[in-house]
């Protein structure tokens, strides 16, 4: 009988330590499991809120190099008129722009609460000053006021955006597409219209392939500027809008400057000159219809002075109606916009 009780009180004495061994194996299970857990759940956060956040700044290159700038900048200041539309189309607000060299039905010209700084040629550059921009937007006419601009704003972001199609520029037709597009999708990176920015930049290009396919590469092309009522020869190869397209398109000019045959230079080339070369297509932008500082009176619609030109009528351009106009805003708001509908009229015009 005792040897029976000693045998079951040690049965009992097993049991107990499986039990509590047991126990403690699941204790430190669940230790060991739960800052596992716990630290992969704050793990996850922290991937996915680093994954959502949008970046403060982005890093940008402009005309000098590389420039940090905002992210969707407050407090800006435009000065390119090149970006003036893609900026209202975007729905950005501006503090200060030139209105003096914008369109008068600029969303930024009517609006009394932007700042005008003024004409390029004497702009007010203290009132970016006063402005306290985040964000300076320089190019094209205002380049040259870079320098004095970071001066007066040191503690903003200042891109140059210009684009060199000058007479020095090696190749004005790829430095305009391609600036347009580089200036149109560093827009989208800083105002997060990435999308926006890279359709722009598709319609471009389309509009581009489609006028290259639609000239028969053997037309001759002159291009013109009228103002005041006057035609003015616009040289292949450089400017500001007519010239570079010669690149673009590789078109044959009917009138090189310099050319030995009439010795002809720059604006001493005439609009009998211009009607000796006989030009199968015109070319023609109104440097006068934008510009508001001119009355309406005295303002001679391009159309009007091309139709009533005799020394143009005999031509083949004039006589056969292969006439392409720029659209009326060109002068003053040279947008990738406006490029891609003056490319799209081309195509449409050497395609008839």
């Amino acid at each position: 009988m005792g040897k029976f009780k000693l045998t079951v009180i040690m049965a009992i004495f097993v049991l107990m330590l499986a039990a509590c061994a047991n126990s403690n194996n699941e204790a430190s299970n669940t230790e060991a499991s739960e800052p596992e857990a716990s630290g992969q759940t704050e793990d996850t956060n922290e991937d996915n809120t680093e994954d959502t956040a949008e970046p403060a700044t982005v890093e940008v290159t402009d005309a000098h190099g590389t420039v940090t700038v905002p992210v969707n900048p407050e407090n800006v200041v435009a000065l390119d008129n090149r970006t003036f539309e893609t900026l209202a189309d975007w729905d950005i607000e501006l503090a200060a722009v030139p209105k003096a060299v914008m369109l008068s039905d600029s969303p930024y010209v009517v609006d009394e609460n932007v700042q005008d700084i003024g004409n390029h040629a004497e702009p007010n550059l203290e009132i970016i000053a006063a402005a306290d921009p985040e964000l300076v937007i320089v190019g094209q006419r205002f380049s040259g006021y870079y320098e004095d601009i970071k001066e007066l704003v040191p503690n903003a972001a200042v891109i140059d955006l210009n684009v060199d199609v000058s007479e020095e520029a090696s190749a004005p037709g790829d430095n305009l597409v391609n600036g347009f597009k580089e200036t149109t999708l560093t827009l989208g990176q800083i105002f997060d219209k990435n999308e926006e920015a890279e359709q722009l930049a598709a319609d471009l290009d389309q509009a581009i392939e489609d006028a290259k396919s639609a000239y028969n590469g053997s037309d001759k092309i002159m291009s013109v500027i009228v103002s005041g009522g006057d035609i003015g020869f616009s040289a292949p190869h450089s400017g500001r809008v007519w010239g570079p397209l010669y690149d673009i398109f590789e078109w044959t000019p009917a009138l090189e400057v310099g050319d030995t045959t009439t010795d002809h230079q720059g604006d001493e080339i005439s609009v009998e000159a211009i009607a000796q070369s006989n030009p199968d297509w015109i070319l023609v932008l109104d440097r006068d219809a934008p510009i508001s500082g001119i009355e309406e009176e005295d303002k001679v619609p391009a159309q009007d002075v091309i139709d009533n030109s005799p020394a143009l009528q005999n031509t083949t351009a004039v006589s056969e109606g292969q006439i392409v106009y720029a659209p009326t805003d060109t002068y003053l708001n040279e947008s990738i916009q406006t490029f891609t509908e003056l490319f799209t009229n081309i195509a449409d015009s050497l395609a008839e």
